[in-house]
């Protein structure tokens, strides 16, 4: 089983469609796995049915009962986080701003206060119109931890394949570079980046590609919408040849892109255009390079 990321320095670059894509190229032999929790939207595109979801966990939650409060105050004089309100006189816990540090709880004089698991989202298996099975989630609204979000996905689409022996996961990994990204990362075999012609996109890609490099995985990038600005099409090509980076292809602007995605088809499905070519063969060309 080989394992596929898909990820941008920025949002916006048409990541997420393309895996799409290549989630419907490779059919029943791929295992899907959303890992862009912040903002998870390849159900737009892959129909799931969320035959299976399980709530996730991930720190902790002070709990204050009112019933053992007695108003001292101490818990609100330590909290460093504003994590504490006083609301008509009661001590109440401000779920955004509490880090589960458990201090307040260290220093109740009746022990009113707890720390709980805290839930910080929810991730489901479901089967999708590929044939194949997609994992995914959607960290909680101000949820933290979303890097072991994406562990969680990334390691129960790896379980599923190897237990149906599929050639490949997929993962859609989130644009940025941080947490979730490098959970992402961690135990792939190829990386593809996706990047797009603007002053932004070319800077971003630097960036997310100094991180890549530190994990010492093989990578290919997809320029798209290549000919908005061809000049710093040339420089990101430039870029890639220094970095040794390959090329895997570079796709034309074309409004059936966001035409496809209205009608929540990929652009492999929606039309017979040139573009849905480029796909393919991109596709293609990461099956033929891929360690």
């Amino acid at each position: 089983m080989k394992e596929i990321v898909v990820i941008s320095g920025k949002g916006g670059t048409g990541k997420t469609s393309l895996t799409a894509s290549f989630a419907v190229l490779g059919g029943e032999d791929v295992i899907v796995a959303d890992c862009d929790v912040d903002a998870a939207d390849m159900h737009l595109l892959l129909e799931p049915d969320f035959e299976e979801s399980e709530d996730f966990y991930s720190g902790e939650l002070a709990y204050i009962s009112q019933n053992e409060c007695i108003a001292c105050g101490k818990c609100f004089d330590v909290c460093r986080f504003d994590g504490i309100d006083v609301v008509n006189g009661s001590y109440t816990v401000n779920e955004l701003n509490c880090e589960g540090c458990g201090f307040c709880a260290r220093v109740c004089p009746t022990e009113a206060i707890t720390n709980k698991p805290l839930k910080v989202g929810k991730w489901h298996n479901s089967n999708i119109k590929t044939g194949s099975i997609m994992v995914h989630a959607r960290l909680g609204i101000g949820a933290d931890n979303s890097g072991k979000l994406v562990a969680k996905v990334k390691n129960e689409a790896k379980e599923i394949a190897e237990d149906e022996f599929k050639d490949y996961v997929i993962v859609d990994g989130s644009p940025g570079v941080g947490c979730p990204v490098v959970s992402s990362l961690s135990g792939a075999k190829f990386v593809v980046l996706v990047t797009e012609p603007s002053v932004s996109g070319f800077h971003d890609l630097k960036r997310v590609y100094e991180l890549v490099k530190k994990f010492n995985i093989k990578t290919g990038c997809i320029i798209n919408k290549f000919d908005i600005n061809k000049s710093i099409t040339s420089e990101i090509q430039k870029f890639l040849t220094e970095e040794n980076i390959v090329h895997i292809s570079s796709l034309p602007y074309d409004e059936d892109f966001t035409k496809a995605m209205t009608e929540g088809l990929t652009i492999v499905e929606y039309t017979n255009t040139n573009l849905k070519k480029l796909v393919i063969d991109s596709w293609n060309t990461i099956l033929k390079i891929i360690p």
